[in-house]
Parts: structure tokens; sequence; C-alpha cells
């Protein structure tokens, strides 16, 4: 099943059957962010908070990708990953 939209993309993640690895759910996070929001503007998470840290600098490290080029690579993204995670 392929999609070619951001939302549509969005929906077929909710239908995995199985986690992807952290790597590739960082990915995902970050081009959706990108795609959605544009450039990381927020402030550092602080702490120990090692999950939002690593979500914060997936984000930050594609600063400057356009919304469009965000969003489309997350639709190839999510088709390639769905026939392993369905």
């Amino acid at each position: 099943m392929e999609t070619n939209t951001l939302e549509s993309a969005v929906s077929l993640t909710k239908k995995f059957t199985s986690k992807p690895p952290n790597e590739e759910l960082l990915k995902l996070y970050s081009l959706y962010k990108q795609a959605t929001e544009g450039d990381n503007n927020e402030e550092r998470p602080g702490g120990f908070d090692f999950v939002a840290a690593a979500k914060y600098n997936s984000w930050l490290a594609i600063k400057g990708k356009s919304k469009e080029q965000a969003s489309s690579e997350y639709v190839n993204l999510v088709n390639d990953l769905a026939p392993k995670y369905m």
C-alpha cells in the first residue's frame, strides 16, 4: 500500500503492526516536524530526558530543509518502511 500525501503517510504509520527501530522513528519524527513546523526553534531539553534530546537533535539536524522537501522525504520513507512493519 503506497501513499503520496503527508496525511495519508501519517495514517499509514498508525497501521504498522511492529515498531521500527529508534533510528527510523527519529527520522520519521524529524521529517514530520520539519514538514509541519519548519526549522526547530524550540529550547533544547535539559536534564536527563534523553528521548526528548534525541528528538530535538534529530529535528535540528535537518534545519534549512523546506517543508515540501521534508514532506516528500517523509512520504518516501513511510513507503519504504510500510512493507517491513505492516
